[in-house]
């Protein structure tokens, strides 16, 4: 007997919960670790967002996920803070998908990185060889990968780094230090189905 797997999570604009996912593809090691971080991130995201949203808010607020929850880094307030992650979650789930991107995001960094060293391997591999060729081709590969970056990175993350959290449920949210002792909020979650 062979098993049946309905792979109509294929298909194009099909919106599949990653609960659905982890039944098609129980043997997947560790997928359920990456389908968690990517909703953290998310979430991590969307509650920068709302934060932001505030006039009262701190100008300089970060984010780092976990596969435990995420860090907010930046003054703000526990109770704020508090509001703005169950507002996020609520938005996100209610259909502001657009909350999980974030200009800010280090998968903007990242893809920018690997842009440049594509484009200038490329450059390196197709021009002559003179020191000036060489310099020339690495300035047109570094401003074609930052021109590039911020939409290649907004890709990035609508479709690998984030997806909507809805398998997430807010643990608590505590005031204490991350593993390299700076002071920040941390936001812990646990997976439902």
């Amino acid at each position: 007997m062979s098993a049946a797997f309905d792979f109509s999570f294929y298909l194009p604009n099909q919106p599949i919960e990653d609960a659905d996912l982890l039944r098609q593809l129980p043997f997947v090691v560790g997928l359920k670790e990456i389908l968690m971080l990517r909703q953290i991130h998310a979430l991590e995201h969307a509650t920068v967002w709302v934060l932001s949203e505030s006039p009262s808010s701190s100008p300089l607020l970060g984010g780092l996920s976990t596969d435990k929850g995420f860090y907010i880094y930046g003054e703000v307030n526990l109770i704020d803070l508090q509001r703005a992650v169950r507002l996020a979650l609520r938005r996100l789930t209610h259909g502001e998908d657009n909350l999980a991107i974030h200009p800010r995001c280090g998968t903007n960094v990242s893809v920018e990185m690997l842009l440049t060293a594509t484009f200038a391997v490329s450059m390196h591999l197709l021009l002559p060889r003179g020191i000036i060729e060489q310099l020339i081709g690495f300035g047109i590969a570094a401003q074609a990968a930052s021109q590039l970056a911020p939409d290649v990175g907004s890709l990035a993350q609508r479709y690998i780094t984030t997806a909507v959290p809805l398998n997430l449920e807010i643990e608590n949210i505590t005031a204490r230090r991350d593993e390299w002792g700076q002071k920040a909020h941390f936001v812990a979650v646990r997976w439902v189905e």
